[in-house]
This record gives C-alpha cells, sequence and structure tokens, in this order.
C-alpha cells in the first residue's frame, strides 16, 4: 500500500504534470487517509481495501465535522488511487466508486468589480522594479485568467509580446495559447526593461522573479496580492485566483459567448464554465431589484 501510494504521487507529479499544489495535495490526503483507518499498523495490502472500508473512513470524516468540499476531494483522491491500482491490473475494481460522495452546494464564486481591479492596479509603485513587476502580474492575471500555478511557471520564451499571447502550460500537460491585453503587454515589457538579472535572449528564464533573482513561486505572489488588497481596503477575500473568476465575470458581462470563456480559462468540461452564467444572472437580478419600482 504506502509503495503504491508513492508511485503513485510521482505518477501524478510526472506522468500526469500536475501542479505542486495539487501533488501536495493528494499526498497530504492519501496520508490522512492511511493514518486515520489503520493508526498503529502498517495499511494493508491495497486488495484488501474494499468499500466497507472506505465507507468507514466517510462517516469518520463526517464525524470529525470535515466540510463537504474537503470530504469530496479527498474521496476524489481515493477514486484516482484506486483506479492507478486497477489500471496496473493490481485490483479487479475500484472500490472507491462504490462510495456516494456527499453532493456539494455550488457556491457562487467571489469576484472583483471593475474599480476594485481599477483601484489595485494603481497601487503598486512604477518606480522600483519589485512595483513594476507587481503591476506586471496583477495586469497579467487580470487580463489572462490565467491560474497561479501557470503564471509561476511562464518562462521568457512564452511571453510573445508582439503577439500579445502567452503560450500556457496547464494542467495534465495541456497547453493553450491566451491573448495578452495591451495594458498587460505594456506593463509586461516595462519590468522586463528593468530587470538587470537575465535579458529576454534568456528563452527559459522565468518571467517573474524574487527579490534574490530566483522564480517567483505561488506562495509568493499569493502574498503580492494579498497585500494590495489590503492596501485597497476591500473588505472580500482576495486571492490570485479571484482575478481569474473576475476575468470570466467580466468577458460574460460584456457579451462573451461561454464556448469562448471555457477555452481561455482552459476548462476540460463547459460545465465547470457554466457556474459563471450563474453569476452573471445573479448580478441581472440584483440591478433589478435594486432599479425597478415594484421589484
Amino acid at each position: 500500500m504506502l509503495e503504491l501510494m508513492t508511485a503513485f504521487i510521482d505518477h501524478l507529479r510526472w506522468g500526469k504534470n500536475f501542479s505542486p499544489e495539487t501533488v501536495r495535495a493528494y499526498s497530504a490526503d492519501l496520508r490522512h487517509f492511511a493514518e486515520a483507518m489503520w493508526p498503529k499498523a502498517t495499511p494493508p495490502d491495497v486488495t484488501v481495501i474494499d468499500a466497507v472500508i472506505i465507507r468507514r473512513y466517510l462517516a469518520l470524516l463526517k464525524s470529525e465535522g470535515f466540510e463537504k468540499s474537503t470530504i469530496a476531494r479527498k474521496m476524489a483522491c481515493l477514486r484516482s488511487f484506486f483506479k492507478f491500482a486497477q489500471r496496473r491490473g493490481l485490483i479487479a475494481a475500484n472500490p472507491a466508486k462504490m462510495v456516494r460522495t456527499p453532493k456539494l452546494e455550488r457556491r457562487l464564486p467571489d469576484f472583483l468589480e471593475e474599480k476594485e481591479v481599477e483601484t489595485l492596479l494603481s497601487l503598486p509603485d512604477l518606480n522600483s522594479v519589485a512595483g513594476r513587476r507587481d503591476h506586471a502580474i496583477l495586469e497579467v492575471l487580470y487580463s489572462t485568467g490565467i491560474r497561479i500555478s501557470e503564471l509561476c511557471g511562464l518562462t521568457m520564451k512564452d511571453a510573445d509580446l508582439m503577439g500579445g499571447t502567452l503560450h500556457v502550460h496547464g494542467k495534465g500537460s495541456k497547453e493553450r495559447l491566451a491573448p495578452l491585453g495591451r495594458l498587460a503587454v505594456q506593463s509586461l515589457r516595462e519590468y522586463l526593461a528593468s530587470r538587470s538579472t537575465q535579458t529576454e535572449s534568456d528563452a527559459g528564464a522565468p518571467v517573474f522573479l524574487n527579490k534574490s533573482g530566483k522564480r517567483l513561486g505561488v506562495r509568493g505572489i499569493r502574498r503580492i496580492v494579498e497585500k494590495y488588497a489590503r492596501e485597497a481596503g476591500l473588505k472580500k477575500t482576495i486571492s490570485p485566483h479571484t482575478f481569474r473568476h473576475t476575468f470570466a465575470t467580466h468577458l460574460l458581462d460584456r457579451g462573451a459567448d461561454l464556448r469562448s470563456v471555457q477555452e481561455l480559462l482552459g476548462h476540460e468540461n463547459i460545465s465547470t464554465t457554466q457556474i459563471y452564467t450563474h453569476v452573471t444572472a445573479q448580478r441581472l437580478r440584483d440591478t433589478y431589484d435594486r432599479a425597478h419600482p415594484r421589484a
């Protein structure tokens, strides 16, 4: 079981090219399953684990007060793990598929209003390299809607500033082109021109660097976004992913079709993108309620 867990995580990391955050989450979920069900013993062979054991684990998660979203993620991890074991010929059937995951309530994603975006973009100090970098990060997040892991992974060869596009390396080794707006291109040019540690000829060099001249990581980008959200005095919780939600919502608000937004976001299924139609419909309803005298 433990050897198979290690092989599965390696498969996600190298075979599936999952992001480091996803790999860490799946690894933690598998460890939790093993430690929760066999706290004082080594987990048994994978062939011994059946749907009864997984139902007991599900009951344990519920009794300990885990949120439905966390339970759903842990169950998804187990389904993937046992599917991996099945494909290797170690088990005949996937026991996790026989256990029903609790239904999630779909919450509407948080997003920024256009004025809030403008406020955030006005805050970085454009007289410093760090400020120009931060401004470029915010502009690119809003202009493209890319994931934080995709932003971190950008290299100089991925940024076509003449053509106004980014070559994005997405989930599961999937790649796509993301259009860059005029202001995002300008912001990137100004940042890259001010860098002294590397030049545009370094095709494999990271686009966004930390103060040590190394690739800026996920945590660093989160801290940057949170810093400007605090400075802006925004009461809502803002993260890099909020810009992704904002990107999709603003496109649909201004008439973009759902299929185009799906491609721009890199969603495999359009059902994932459809949550944003609920957001725009709710905004219309709120506007109606505020404006109509007999609403």
